[in-house]
């Protein structure tokens, strides 16, 4: 599972000055939940409708398995985000929807719990995610929107060397709704702030 694909690819973990970054295991369920858990009203302005047992520890196995298959592909990679500090799960980064030949592009989701939203973890995590696109992927454009009135999330895409590229009328279902969102794009020849990994 991916517990094994993270041990035969070292590469599946990079890190921040802050935070580091790795693949989901199973032990991580209780504090992924908990974390979803008291941050579900913060999140959900920002994100599709949740599935009714989305936090159980059936459902969290469900979605490791897909993971896992999903990585074996090449077309998603999803990461959890932890402190440095206190080996705190903090949030989570995904790269979806990865193509190769002659796009080698993807598009970037993230989210970060609430205890932990505004203190510069996910600007730290950005950058190194950035890096680890272009240089460990191997990608040439990686891709970021959200919702027009996001501020927050439209500064940290700023921030962090992406450009802003125009409006995507009806792009993601949100809360039950289809929603406009900004879309964003960094291109492994953009010049990338705190580049490192």
């Amino acid at each position: 599972m991916l517990v094994s694909l993270l041990k035969s690819d070292p590469r599946m973990r990079f890190e921040g000055r802050t935070v580091y970054i790795r693949l989901p295991q199973t032990t991580d369920w209780e504090q992924w939940s908990q974390l979803r858990e008291c941050s579900r009203d913060f999140l959900m302005a920002w994100e599709p409708v949740w599935p009714t047992d989305d936090l159980t520890k059936a459902a969290y196995g469900r979605r490791l398995r897909r993971y896992s298959q999903s990585i074996r592909q090449g077309s998603l990679y999803p990461f959890f985000i932890f402190t440095k500090k206190d080996h705190q799960l903090i949030g989570g980064i995904t790269f979806t929807n990865v193509r190769r030949g002659t796009v080698q592009g993807c598009s970037v989701g993230y989210w970060v719990g609430e205890p932990y939203a505004r203190k510069g973890y996910m600007s730290d995590t950005m950058q190194a995610a950035i890096t680890f696109a272009f240089d460990i992927l191997g990608l040439h454009r990686v891709e970021a929107a959200c919702l027009p009135e996001n501020k927050p999330s439209r500064r940290l895409l700023l921030k962090t060397g992406f450009a802003e590229e125009g409006y995507a009328r009806e792009y993601l279902k949100i809360c039950g709704a289809w929603r406009d969102h900004v879309r964003f794009g960094i291109l492994a020849t953009d010049s990338r702030p705190g580049s490192r990994l």
